[in-house]
């Protein structure tokens, strides 16, 4: 997991803990004073979403705990293609260029051009140099990049 990751990981963990949580149990209170909570809609509205969130701490607890955090500009530069470097590529049948940030799996998001390490292209680049070609197995075929350039961002 990157530094960016982890840190988001952690932002959204304050924010279930200091903000949600008290929100489902003043829902919770609420609901309570409604009346039979048998059919109680708003209760058990309240009691599936504190659930849920409490589902989703544990997720975000348990994945921050066997993370390995990864730094990459505490890193030596080599110009290879390794987890977390942010890459650029030239796509060598349409020319176009695109810019793609090697991370996680929770991490990846395409809309932001951060790839998971097990994505197709990432997996097709790492251990490349720049300038080096790489051939990607994507579903739509081979693709072939040339590694412009790694920076450690």
């Amino acid at each position: 997991m990157t530094v960016l990751g982890a840190k988001a990981l952690e932002q959204e963990l304050k924010h279930l803990k200091t903000v949600m949580r008290p929100q489902i149990t003043d829902a919770i209170a609420t609901a309570r004073e409604l009346g039979d909570l048998k059919e109680n809609a708003e209760y058990h509205a309240a009691r599936e979403q504190q659930g849920m969130v409490e589902a989703r701490i544990q997720d975000i607890e348990g994945r921050l705990s066997a993370a390995q955090i990864i730094d990459v500009t505490a890193l030596p530069y080599t110009g290879k293609v390794i987890f977390g470097v942010t890459v650029e590529l030239c796509n060598l049948d349409t020319d176009e260029t695109v810019v793609y940030q090697i991370v996680g799996e929770d991490e990846s998001d395409f809309k932001q051009n951060k790839i998971s390490v097990t994505s197709p292209i990432a997996r097709g680049l790492i251990g490349k140099e720049e300038g080096e070609i790489a051939a990607v197995q994507t579903p739509s075929g081979v693709v072939e990049y040339e590694i412009l350039e790694v920076k450690h961002i």
